[in-house]
């Protein structure tokens, strides 16, 4: 078993870059390099965390045991078959591809290559998120909203691919349970993708969610609500902070007669590192990724779904 995990990082913009920096924390890791068609973009980066730079990511095929892959959204198929039929294990940020035509072919691909894929979906290990395993059973309803101000980064694919299927992938973890009816709507502001939107995700079981996404709010928030016949919960992702309010026969005059309301305590972590740290881990003891690519899919195709939703009922002219 190796001691050392040769990780690098393909495409090192705003997201990218933070790989690299964190990956350099990670004792098991060693970073063989950065790779970006910004050949200026590369060198500033390696000459700042201290690896070599590189203009096209098939220059480091054969030097690395495991690869980062943080390029815009069109290009992770390829990018990402490359490495896998090299051998080498691949961190691809969310969306996993465009298609899940695509998605399936990656997962064949790592399958036949005995590699493993660990899909972005960063918000999985938010330690809020982690401390609810085992607190959140069966919810009746969700309600999240994950509102951005303007960035142009992400802006090559609709607000869905980009924000909201970080809550998808969450809810889908929480409900674990099929997806029966999906009604959506959105639209395009500034940029030729959908802008804003919201759906309407109605489970088999019976479990509902309600999930808003925009970026082109005044304001940052990422906050989620569910209601169990139990509890109900309230989670500030960007904050860390989580409140849950439950019934409570000794709380007869409290902020809400008969409920207990608590702020759960839990050790504050930065998320993307925990995320790279558990992909090395992975690597190194070759134990599946707790958000594989079938996961991945999973959240794609809900999101997908949401897309085709708004298109149905809005602008024809409206980009994917």
């Amino acid at each position: 078993m190796m001691d050392k995990v040769r990780v690098a990082v393909v495409g090192v913009g705003y997201l990218g870059r933070y790989h690299a920096e964190k990956y350099l924390k990670i004792p098991e890791a060693h970073l063989v390099g950065v790779v970006d068609i910004d050949r200026d973009r590369a060198e500033t980066t390696a000459l700042r965390v201290g690896t070599q730079p590189f203009g096209n990511h098939r220059e480091i095929l054969g030097q690395v045991d495991a690869v980062s892959i943080a390029v815009p959204t069109p290009q992770h198929f390829h990018i990402a078959m490359d490495f896998l039929q090299e051998g080498v294990d691949v961190l691809i940020e969310k969306p996993i591809t465009s298609t899940l035509e695509e998605a399936d072919t990656l997962i064949e691909a790592a399958r036949a290559q005995d590699r493993f894929i660990q899909v972005g979906h960063l918000e999985r290990f938010n330690p809020a998120v982690r401390t609810l395993d085992g607190v959140v059973r069966n919810p009746l309803f969700i309600e999240s909203h994950r509102l951005s101000r303007y960035k142009p980064r992400g802006t090559d694919v609709s607000v869905v691919l980009d924000l909201m299927i970080h809550d998808i992938d969450i809810i889908l973890n929480f409900v674990k349970n099929k997806v029966k009816e999906i009604r959506a709507a959105g639209m395009s502001v500034v940029t030729p993708h959908v802008d804003i939107a919201n759906a309407r995700l109605e489970f088999e079981n019976g479990c509902v969610a309600n999930v808003t996404a925009s970026r082109i709010s005044l304001k940052d928030e990422r906050k989620l609500r569910l209601f169990q016949r139990d509890k109900y919960i309230s989670i500030d992702f960007a904050n860390q902070e989580i409140t849950v309010i439950d019934r409570s026969e000794e709380e007869k005059a409290g902020l809400i007669p008969g409920m207990r309301v608590q702020q759960l305590d839990f050790p504050r972590e930065d998320a993307l590192e925990a995320e790279l740290k558990a992909f090395i881990a992975s690597v190194l003891q070759r134990t599946p990724p707790r958000v594989n690519g079938e996961t991945g899919r999973e959240a794609l195709e809900i999101a997908l779904q949401v897309v085709d939703q708004i298109h149905a009922t809005s602008d024809p002219l409206l980009e994917q």
